[in-house]
């Protein structure tokens, strides 16, 4: 059972990050951004929202043990 929720935790940050990421390359290219600027601002909205889950997890384990 925990296998099973921490692979399906870990399937759910990913789309989120991958979400946010072309989320802010396409807003990027609205914007008028090259495409190498904004490819370099969706690797940045990716890295924050793993760095923010891996941050969370990271307290709440702190906590829970």
């Amino acid at each position: 059972m925990n296998v099973a929720l921490v692979l399906l935790t870990t399937a759910l940050v990913i789309t989120a990050a991958v979400m946010a990421a072309a989320g802010a390359g396409k807003l990027a290219r609205m914007d008028g951004a090259t495409y190498p600027a904004a490819l370099t601002r969706a690797a940045v909205a990716f890295a924050a929202v793993i760095t923010l889950a891996s941050t969370v997890v990271a307290a709440l384990a702190g906590l829970l043990t």
